[in-house]
């Protein structure tokens, strides 16, 4: 298999950190991409330029949940998703929180390097009160302990905040959410993904 996927990336590190807890370092091989440059590679595998964007002998898979749900399908290896019930919905809820402030996110970090106009302040206040919102909701409920899909996502989320938008300060509103953090993230598949300049 291949992985096309770009360091910075929060949606990209979920997807390689997920093929470490799974035991499937040695079946990916891992190619650094921009997506912003079309490359004919990352466009046969997925048409709108995206990263992640993996190669199986299944087919092309794009869009990190479904990425992630194929590989957890690989191995038997301590599954990030329960199979079923009110338990596998819970873990794809949170997941979906996360990767919302993903979204708001790496959209503000896009808005705010635009050189073709002054970037929106109505979008950036709009995309902040989201990751604000999300952050604080996250901050009310019991968090996992053990590896699952839900964690590695949200973890990906705040350590994207961290790494591309340090004036939302979430580790000192949410004393508990860091400490979460800090505790979760203490993990080879964590540390082997960090952005390089993380």
């Amino acid at each position: 298999m291949k992985l096309l996927y770009s360091p910075g990336s929060p949606y990209a590190r979920k997807v390689r950190i997920v093929i470490r807890e799974k035991g499937l370092a040695q079946s990916v091989e891992e190619i650094v991409v921009n997506p912003h440059q079309n490359g004919a590679g990352l466009l046969a595998l997925n048409p709108l330029a995206k990263v992640p964007a993996l190669e199986t002998d299944d087919g092309a898979f794009f869009d990190s949940p479904i990425i992630c749900e194929y590989l957890d399908s690989l191995s038997a290896k301590a599954p990030l998703l329960p199979p079923a019930g009110l338990a596998r919905f819970e873990v794809l809820r949170y997941q979906a929180l996360a990767d919302g402030i993903m979204d708001a996110a790496v959209a503000s970090v896009l808005e705010q390097r635009r050189a073709d106009t002054v970037p929106s302040q109505r979008w950036l206040q709009r995309w902040e009160a989201a990751i604000s919102r999300a952050t604080q909701s996250l901050a009310e409920v019991p968090l996992p302990s053990a590896i699952r899909l839900d964690g590695i996502a949200i973890a990906c989320a705040l350590a994207y905040l961290t790494f591309r938008l340090p004036g939302i300060d979430w580790r000192s509103r949410h004393g508990a959410l860091a400490r979460w953090f800090n505790g979760y993230t203490d993990r080879a598949s964590f540390a082997q993904t960090a952005p390089p300049d993380l």
